[in-house]
């Protein structure tokens, strides 16, 4: 899936990007709002974030337009306006939540997840979004979530991606090239260690034991494999 990041502050948006993508979501970024709505009649994203005070076009101008041609695009207004009209007017406008800078990271993450659950809301009519059982663990991707009877664990859209695949082709080792390219996506660079980082984060909160992972299993030199 594809998220529209528009912030004028080069650095809030260099780290909006980055927890984006660590979620596993495609980015594209703009530095103002001529260049948000272009990048959302080109890329055609599945969600945008918008800081409300940028140059050439704020973001309740440019969440106005937007709404003008999908009026259920999940959008967050991420903005250092704290006064309560600010938000008011920004959920009247039509923006699904209203982030107040600044930010905790932990707090970003919930409501992307929450914007993540809500787009695959949206798609739930494909097979991408349907539950499936890995051993003793059932995987709802709608909701970013696995369970072990009644304990929850909370998946990031990435982690759904790389469990999605695994199942896809139980029984078969899946390539490190293979996930990069559908996890990560097609233009990232290949890292071993981003790899093996991820899937090690994985297991310790998906395996009964992490120290001996039943559902992901490593095919050294190769890749991974779900039996």
């Amino acid at each position: 899936m594809t998220i529209l990041i528009a912030e004028d502050d080069a650095l809030t948006r260099r780290g909006l990007v980055e927890i984006f993508t660590n979620e596993g979501w495609k980015v594209v970024a703009a530095a103002d709002g001529d260049e948000a709505l272009n990048a959302f009649h080109q890329a055609k994203p599945d969600a945008v974030c918008l800081d409300i005070m940028m140059p050439k076009r704020s973001g309740y101008d440019v969440c106005k337009e937007i709404r003008r041609h999908d009026p259920h695009i999940p959008l967050l207004f991420l903005s250092a306006k704290s006064e309560e009209i600010d938000t008011v007017l920004g959920l009247e406008l039509g923006a699904d939540d209203f982030i107040i800078k600044p930010f905790g990271v932990s707090a970003l993450l919930a409501r992307v997840r929450a914007v993540t659950r809500r787009c695959l809301a949206r798609q739930s009519s494909t097979s991408q979004s349907a539950e499936f059982l890995m051993g003793d663990l059932r995987v709802v991707p709608g909701d970013l979530r696995a369970w072990r009877g009644e304990q929850s664990m909370d998946l990031s859209l990435r982690d759904v991606k790389i469990l999605q695949m695994l199942f896809k082709h139980r029984g078969r080792p899946v390539t490190r090239d293979q996930l990069f390219d559908e996890c990560w996506g097609m233009d990232y660079f290949p890292n071993s260690r981003t790899l093996d980082q991820h899937i090690s984060q994985l297991r310790k909160r998906i395996e009964a034991d992490s120290s001996n992972p039943c559902l992901i299993r490593t095919v050294h030199g190769f890749g991974y494999r779900f039996e």
